[in-house]
């Protein structure tokens, strides 16, 4: 598998022509104290499977914070079919809409995807503390 996006946004949706539109594309948030929650983050990923990677394909997308311990983790699967004609290999899109999301301390935090044990680092998100927010 390879990762070939990910991306933490406002905002992402898919169109009917395979495309991706991603509105507000961020890596860092400001915070006046911790814990802190985010009311909305969209992750946006896309992942090409390998010739020998098909059928169902159990994954998971984890948040760890600073110090690699989960805040959240989100399980499902994939379909992969066999490449199809005048298309490039098999593709999994995922567009996850995340609604108040907490985050413990201040720091980097790092989306992960997890499949058959193998965790790919996908998107980093910088916590950080701005006390004039208050």
């Amino acid at each position: 598998m390879k990762v070939l996006y990910a991306l933490v946004c406002e905002n992402a949706r898919e169109r009917s022509d395979g495309r991706l539109d991603a509105h507000g594309v961020f890596h860092q948030l400001h915070a006046p104290g911790f814990p802190a929650e985010q009311d909305h983050l969209t992750l946006a990923v896309a992942v090409e499977w390998e010739p020998h990677e098909r059928g169902t394909i159990e994954l998971s997308i984890d948040l760890m914070d600073p110090s690699r311990s989960p805040v959240l983790s989100i399980k499902g699967e994939t379909e992969v079919g066999e490449r199809q004609p005048l298309q490039g290999p098999p593709l999994t899109r995922l567009v996850m809409p995340l609604d108040r999301v907490m985050f413990p301390v201040e720091g980097t935090y790092l989306f992960e995807l997890v499949v058959n044990g193998e965790r790919l680092p996908l998107a980093p998100l910088h916590l950080i503390r701005n006390a004039e927010l208050n």
